[in-house]
């Protein structure tokens, strides 16, 4: 009896050719990964030779890896741009963009389809925590100062995607053809007719008719799954780009460090990727969890004949609505929106200082001056709209002026000068910089746009008038 082979079986063994792998093996062993590479080289050229893994560096910086730097926010907006594009593929194919069919299928989604009603709920609810995580992350950029050069192009990107990102949720809107839809769209795009000059023009081109209808219903829908999404995606797979192109993100200092800190790099894989894929299954398991059990709002089929009291824009639009009921409309929906979109796509070009990039709130002194300016912004805000809406009576007051001097530009003027007063204020008194300057009086307007929109939200009532929430009519 044997123990082994003799040499000559073992060579004999040696020279027998090998079977073909099958037709599945070969497509496996092309198609798919051989794993995870066990040193950094290999790693490196993983993510090179990956599409998807190309939008990121070969190498990561340790220190803006940090969760409580960046949060997670722009990969988190990927993330629910993902589970829009997938859940809309769905909703799309039970979908019929005719009124009133529209309400129908929406009716039938919930009803007959297969999950329909919980991917419904995924669709609506990403959409809307899309906006605020976009809002957080630019509001991260900016305070951390990452959009200084050479990253001013992505942030001009940054801006554009938000400016989307509003844009689809506003056509999206429309769609379900309920009461809820139909009156807030109806509001919204009246703003369009202050536009000058084009106004009348640009309104009927973009409801396809001289009020909100079938046609317009027709028209969001087209935007809503062809030009926007795919500007969208597109404009987000370049940002991505950019920042591994200009130097991936910057790295997080405190206010007491001159200079940057020593880079310590490790590989995108797995340090970085493991990361995200805990933070994508996180966000996707709790975002499903919400939507099991919230609905997404749905009333009764739109009627044309039947006004809500009161008519509200998209929660995102409040604040410009509430500058409506305070401002002639063209200083309220043009003047101020425009100037404030131009001071956004501009901050890269006034705000210069490298030193304090990757600084939050750019220095010990501007923290202490962003939080005086939340504070200010918290309490004048309120108090500038009780006497705007009790007090203050700029027509009546000046009946022979016309209302765009009178109630247009005099208020805005009443509101500027003393910004502009507090601005010279913080410069002398405190001796800040343009940087601490900008910070400051970009953080007062932001909040007050925020309480703006709070206020429009949860205290308009009947009449848009003044309420309590809880002291809020019911009809």
């Amino acid at each position: 009896m044997t123990l082994g082979k003799s040499a000559k079986e073992t060579n004999m063994d040696e020279q027998t050719p090998k079977p073909d792998p099958s037709l599945f093996e070969q497509m496996r062993n092309r198609l798919t990964p051989d794993g995870l590479p066990t040193d950094d080289r290999g790693r490196m050229r993983m993510v090179v030779d990956s599409l998807v893994l190309h939008l990121h560096p070969a190498k990561t910086e340790v220190n803006s890896m940090k969760w409580t730097y960046t949060w997670g926010l722009g990969g988190l907006s990927a993330l629910l741009m993902m589970i829009l594009g997938l859940t809309g593929i769905v909703l799309l194919n039970n979908y019929t963009p005719a009124a009133p069919q529209a309400y129908l299928d929406i009716l039938e989604i919930n009803s007959n389809v297969w999950f329909g009603e919980l991917i419904r709920n995924m669709h609506h609810w990403s959409a809307n925590l899309l906006i605020v995580v976009a809002v957080l992350h630019l509001i991260r950029v900016f305070a951390t100062g990452a959009y200084r050069p050479p990253r001013e192009l992505n942030w001009l990107i940054g801006v554009a995607m938000l400016l989307l990102i509003l844009g689809a949720n506003f056509t999206g809107y429309l769609l379900p053809w309920d009461q809820l839809a139909y009156w807030a769209i109806t509001v919204g795009t009246s703003i369009v007719s202050y536009v000058p000059l084009i106004g009348a023009g640009l309104g009927r081109l973009v409801l396809g008719g001289p009020e909100v209808g079938a046609n317009t219903l027709l028209n969001f829908y087209s935007m809503h799954i062809s030009f926007i999404p795919l500007a969208i995606f597109s404009l987000m797979s370049y940002h991505f780009w950019r920042v591994r192109k200009d130097g991936g993100l910057t790295i997080p200092k405190s206010s007491t460090q001159t200079e940057d800190p020593k880079p310590e790099r490790v590989t995108t894989i797995p340090h970085l990727v493991h990361r995200e894929l805990i933070f994508a299954v996180a966000w996707t398991a709790a975002l499903l969890t919400f939507s099991m059990f919230i609905p997404a709002p749905l009333e009764g089929i739109a009627n044309p004949g039947l006004s809500p009291n009161p008519a509200k824009a998209p929660w995102y639009f409040m604040g410009l609505q509430e500058l409506l009921l305070h401002f002639h409309p063209l200083v309220g929906a043009i003047i101020i929106p425009t100037l404030a979109i131009i001071g956004i796509f501009t901050l890269p070009f006034f705000d210069l200082n490298a030193k304090s990039v990757g600084v939050y709130f750019r220095s010990q002194r501007g923290r202490s001056l962003t939080v005086l300016a939340t504070g200010l912004a918290l309490i004048s805000t309120p108090v500038w709209v009780l006497l705007d809406e009790y007090l203050l009576n700029w027509t009546l007051w000046l009946p022979t002026w016309d209302t765009l001097i009178s109630n247009g530009l005099i208020p805005l003027a009443v509101i500027l000068l003393p910004l502009i007063f507090l601005d010279d204020w913080i410069h002398k008194s405190f001796k800040a910089d343009t940087e601490e300057r900008v910070l400051f009086i970009a953080s007062f307007l932001f909040t007050s746009f925020i309480v703006l929109t709070l206020i429009g939200i949860f205290f308009r009532g009947p009449g848009m008038s003044l309420y309590f929430p809880w002291n809020m009519p019911v009809h």
